[in-house]
């Protein structure tokens, strides 16, 4: 079979812009052109001068999305050729975001010639009176993920066929940019119909009328208005460590920033205690910070960088959840952990040959933390009571020898006893799957929260604490736990 889709390009605008070429070809067709719309100035004057088209526009009103309707048109694309060789016709380029274009070079059934036609490009940037090696991006309104944009560079949407479009594209850059940003509408830019209006950013799907020809232009933003980006962030991080910096910040190492981490973790976890979001959101920055900051001083030290970091924890991810990203298979969550299990003891052994298996926790861990990581990974070896029943026994157990060592009156005894008796007591809280650090983190701010009512109860009768007798303080406290419990 010889039979093949010859595509060609209607350019952008009116039929003087269809090269020489094209416009004489079309004229000496022997059978009607297929377009994929009519809505062209192009083509309402090629049927002046006789030349016969047939269009998929009834398409585009039986399918639900611009998938399946680029899909169809392909596939009667294809089923024609098998028949007669074709010309198919498409505004602007084709192969400047022409999607049933790609759809047809990807196939093998049937060959394929692509010969050109004008871009609207040229008109495009002659129009807006920029030059697209300051950075350019050229984005198919009707596809395009919001964090595939770069707002630092010439931004225009191409396909606003429509207000539904125009709606969309308005709500999704409403997310990165004020509602009075000056955007610019264009339509059939480079012929005798070309119109070119700036609005706001709101009024983009209210006060214009859009065609097949339409396009937006987004100018670079300013920075000011990127603060919420993460680009934005590594740079201010960046310039902070930079010669012209802060000097407190050149000055941090990995281990002058060792407390902050802590410190920081530790009150995100009272905004999540508190149920703030607010608070989630600024303490998660500041763990965010902690993050950038190790980072730039890797950078700058010639040892890593954010990237490395990302593409870690990308790569475990996706390694970790072959379910999600491959062909596995899980049939519980047990099942999901013990497959995490093995991978971690995959990636890390090469140093479990040489070390122990509990080396793998780090000494920096607070003891609460440490105790309860500690029997966590024993456990996972099988060495592990059967019972929780035996494990209050053990608690039991110690708790005898603990009074025993302070009848006995040796203070190194005693702490040994109390040391085992608080370790037994994480190993409850294991298996109850509770975490300990958490539990008494939530105790430590339970208690903060009572003995501040009774400050302010006291205060409130022009009492001191130290004036205060325990009985009335204890009252106090009971009124704040009622008060607990009605919430």
């Amino acid at each position: 079979m010889n039979n093949y889709i010859e595509v060609i390009g209607l350019g952008g605008g009116d039929i003087n812009q269809l090269p020489l070429g094209i416009y004489r070809k079309v004229l000496k067709a022997q059978s009607p052109i297929y377009v994929r719309t009519k809505d062209h100035p192009v083509i309402e004057t090629l049927a002046d001068e006789g030349v016969s088209f047939l269009s998929f526009d009834h398409i585009y009103e039986q399918e639900n999305n611009f998938s399946d309707v680029y899909e169809r048109i392909v596939q009667e694309l294809l089923h024609k050729a098998k028949h007669q060789s074709i010309i198919y016709a498409v505004p602007g380029h084709p192969m400047l975001a022409e999607e049933t274009v790609q759809r047809l070079l990807n196939q093998q059934d049937i060959p394929v010639r692509v010969s050109g036609g004008s871009s609207y490009l040229d008109d495009l940037f002659t129009a807006l009176t920029i030059d697209p090696i300051d950075g350019f991006q050229l984005i198919d309104a009707t596809s395009f993920n919001r964090h595939e944009l770069n707002y630092e560079q010439h931004l225009v949407f191409c396909q606003v066929y429509d207000q539904f479009i125009a709606s969309n594209l308005k709500l999704t850059l409403l997310e990165d940019l004020p509602a009075d940003y000056q955007v610019t509408v264009l339509d059939a830019v480079g012929s005798q119909h070309e119109q070119i209006q700036t609005i706001p950013l709101v009024e983009l799907d209210r006060s214009i009328q859009v065609s097949n020809l339409t396009s937006v232009y987004v100018p670079p933003v300013p920075k000011h208005l990127l603060n919420h980006t993460f680009n934005r962030l590594r740079e201010v991080i960046a310039i902070l460590r930079g010669p012209n910096g802060c000097e407190w910040d050149r000055a941090q190492t990995h281990e002058s920033l060792r407390e902050y981490a802590v410190e920081e973790v530790y009150e995100l976890i009272d905004a999540i205690d508190s149920q703030d979001d607010e608070q989630i959101i600024e303490e998660l920055g500041d763990v965010l910070l902690q993050v950038l900051l190790h980072s730039q001083i890797g950078e700058d030290a010639g040892y890593f960088t954010i990237e490395d970091v990302i593409k870690g924890i990308v790569e475990k991810m996706i390694t970790r959840h072959p379910h999600v990203f491959g062909e596995a298979t899980f049939q519980s969550i047990e099942e999901i952990k013990e497959y995490w299990h093995q991978i971690k003891l995959q990636e890390k052994g090469h140093q479990e040959t040489k070390t122990s298996l509990l080396a793998q926790i780090p000494n920096s861990f607070p003891a609460l933390l440490k105790a309860y990581q500690l029997q966590k990974k024993a456990s996972t070896v099988g060495f592990d009571w059967e019972q929780v029943d035996d494990i209050w026994d053990k608690i039991s157990e110690e708790m005898v020898e603990l009074k025993e060592a302070i009848k006995e009156e040796q203070p190194h005894k005693v702490e040994e006893e109390l040391g085992d008796y608080f370790f037994a007591l994480v190993n409850l809280a294991r298996r109850l799957n509770i975490n300990p650090e958490i539990a008494l983190h939530r105790s430590n701010q339970k208690f903060v929260t009572r003995f501040n009512y009774i400050e302010k109860k006291l205060a409130a009768r022009g009492k001191k604490l130290a004036e205060t007798s325990l009985e009335e303080m204890d009252f106090y406290w009971e009124e704040a736990k009622k008060g607990e419990e009605r919430k």
